[in-house]
């Protein structure tokens, strides 16, 4: 195979998960993990049918960003102002508590001060992607657990990109002093112009055409792309972009519905990045960093639970809610992915952490899945009983 179409990448991966995910169900297996197994099947270090690094990582950018866009359309800001208050401390707190458990695990296994702290940062976040998937919709938008969930999910992502500006913000010291700041600038720039559009653009031509339901879907994603190239133009990254144009359009009476009927490119876009995730790991570095990976990945979907869970307590929520949320946040995040990718890019980490990261971001990602799927109702529940969408 001398070159590899935008077809036969499509059949590759929708026909292969089509086969994975009817095995996954039958063996109640989580067709998250389907998707990443796939990927490392059919990348370049398994069977070698997809090997063009820079197609794997492109498609896992455009996938990542309109998940990103997705999930910002869930954050309505003017609806969790009172949970943001109350879980802010929470959110500060455990994040710290996490950052020097990463610190001390890659401390204990000879890493570099540098390293360390960035194992440390990547472990501040959980999966803002497997949560709300994870999430039933009535929990979701109804009920208690799932405005806490989306609260501490939203305080974190906040944290996450103002990270992942920070090390943006590194990479232009190459040239000068103004553009750092240029990039700082840059963000609260972006934030005002996603203000002034979805105020004075936006929200007026969804009111004029709302019924015409094939309007609104080309508008939301032409506005998440617009938003995406805007970030990239004004030094910031697509995904930073997507996120924001997703939480100003969530404020608009009609985001639920746009994030509802949007749900098969959610799926779409889902399959790819964990598609992706599982094509780019590079198998021939796992016999350096698998015993850290399993003790870092061990310790972070133990210690989450319990921190989380204890904070909750502390601030009043009853100890089963509590105990579920902690369980639901349990794994490190898509985020991390995105800000060890920035750091190796920088040349501040080795490649070493780097795919310690992913690899330990891998395994959380496939524990908690069977944990949240076995335990609680989500829609891809393994049994009848927990299923809700």
């Amino acid at each position: 195979m001398h070159s590899l179409t935008i077809i036969h990448f499509a059949f590759l991966i929708f026909a292969g998960t089509a086969i994975l995910a009817t095995i996954a169900l039958f063996t109640r297996q989580s067709l998250l993990v389907a998707y990443m197994a796939l990927g490392a099947i059919f990348g370049p270090w398994g069977l070698k049918l997809i090997k063009d690094p820079t197609l794997i990582e492109q498609t896992g950018n455009i996938g990542i960003i309109f998940l990103l866009f997705l999930m910002g359309l869930h954050l309505q800001p003017q609806n969790l102002w009172h949970s943001l208050k109350k879980m802010s401390s929470i959110t500060v707190l455990s994040s710290i508590i996490f950052l020097l458990f990463g610190y001390g695990i890659g401390y204990a296994f000879g890493f570099s001060s540098i390293d360390c702290l960035f194992i440390g940062i990547c472990m501040m976040f959980s999966s803002t992607i497997i949560a709300l998937k994870l999430l039933p919709t009535t929990i979701l938008h109804h009920q208690h657990t799932g405005e806490l969930a989306i609260s501490i999910l939203l305080l974190q992502d906040l944290i996450a990109i103002g990270v992942l500006l920070f090390l943006q913000g590194i990479a232009e010291t190459s040239g000068t002093v103004q553009q750092f700041v240029l990039v700082i600038i840059s963000f609260p720039v972006l934030l005002l112009i996603s203000y002034v559009f979805e105020r004075y653009l936006l929200r007026p031509l969804l009111k004029l055409f709302d019924k015409i339901h094939e309007y609104i879907f080309i508008l939301s994603i032409g506005w998440c792309l617009f938003m995406g190239e805007m970030a990239h133009l004004m030094g910031l990254s697509e995904e930073i972009g997507a996120f924001i144009a997703g939480v100003a359009l969530a404020s608009n009476p009609i985001s639920l519905y746009i994030a509802e009927s949007l749900r098969p490119l959610r799926d779409f876009f889902l399959v790819i990045f964990f598609f992706t995730i599982g094509a780019s790991f590079n198998f021939s570095f796992l016999p350096t960093i698998i015993l850290p990976a399993l003790v870092l990945a061990t310790f972070m979907l133990i210690i989450k639970p319990v921190i989380f869970s204890w904070l909750l307590k502390k601030s009043g929520e009853p100890s089963d809610t509590s105990w579920e949320l902690g369980v639901r946040l349990a794994q490190i995040s898509e985020f991390s992915l995105l800000v060890i990718f920035a750091a190796l890019q920088d040349n501040l980490v080795s490649l070493k952490t780097s795919y310690l990261i992913q690899a330990a971001t891998i395994l959380t990602f496939i524990v908690s899945c069977y944990w949240v799927v076995i335990r609680y109702p989500t829609p891809l529940a393994a049994t009848d009983r927990l299923r809700r969408d």
